[in-house]
């Protein structure tokens, strides 16, 4: 993979707030995961404390990095990925009495996304420390993503605090003042959110979706059932688009 491999070879200088940007598979869930394992935090969301685990599956890669922490840096940070939410709010949940975040909701009442920015309101997120997020954006509507990165603002101000996320959301992905790397076959590259391969298609999906729906829809007048080889064809179709630099850029 090779934002692994530049991962490896180059290191990562996190500031304030960094933010990964790539499509599935590019390797952005893998760093985040490997750079809070790392820091000492529950892989599948939590803190340095967090002893719930359903099925370890997360890569080796965290065995392989040293992290750095600069004079007074905080040993405190989270970790919430979006695939594991719903183990890490039932362990909170279940360890409630025990805890000394007693002003918990019961997560489990709220809806996915609820739970999610319940959680970011909470003490866990008060002080200082690295907060690492994958993919926060799963189940939050416009609106609650908007509210999300006014939350992300105000967390990487404070004293002492640096932010690490992953996502797909131009949305989470224009986080004031955040460094933005795209990952790809090239590996991880610098760049401006107005660049992002992901803001350009959506803006070309939202000003005409026929342009990438027709790869997927049968012609008018055709038979409603194409064979494998056509939807194939189609794929590889819509996925040479999607790639496809667009001519303003």
């Amino acid at each position: 993979m090779p934002a692994v491999a530049q991962l490896l070879r180059e290191g990562l200088d996190l500031g304030r707030s960094t933010v990964l940007v790539g499509a599935n598979g590019s390797g952005k869930s893998t760093l985040v995961e490997a750079i809070a394992m790392a820091f000492g935090l529950a892989p599948e969301g939590g803190s340095t404390g967090a002893r719930h685990r359903t099925y370890p599956s997360e890569s080796a890669l965290s065995e392989a990095l040293t992290l750095v922490r600069g004079p007074g840096g905080s040993r405190w940070g989270y970790f919430v990925r979006a695939e594991t939410l719903h183990g890490l709010v039932g362990y909170l949940d279940a360890s409630r009495a025990d805890s000394l975040h007693t002003n918990d909701p019961s997560f489990h009442t709220l809806s996915h996304g609820e739970s999610f920015r319940a959680l970011l309101d909470t003490r866990r997120f008060a002080g200082p420390g690295l907060f690492v997020l994958d993919e926060p954006e799963a189940g939050l509507a416009f609106e609650a993503q908007l509210t999300l990165v006014g939350q992300l603002v105000d967390l990487a101000a404070r004293r002492g605090c640096q932010v690490l996320l992953a996502t797909h959301s131009p949305v989470v992905a224009a986080l004031p003042g955040a460094r933005i790397l795209e990952l790809g076959p090239w590996g991880m590259r610098p760049t401006s959110w107005d660049r992002l391969d992901a803001v350009d298609h959506w803006r070309r999906f939202l000003a005409d979706p026929r342009r990438y729906l027709r790869h997927l829809l049968p012609e008018p007048g055709a038979p409603d059932r194409a064979d494998q080889s056509t939807r194939s064809r189609a794929r590889s179709r819509i996925g040479d688009e999607w790639v496809s630099p667009p001519t303003e850029r």
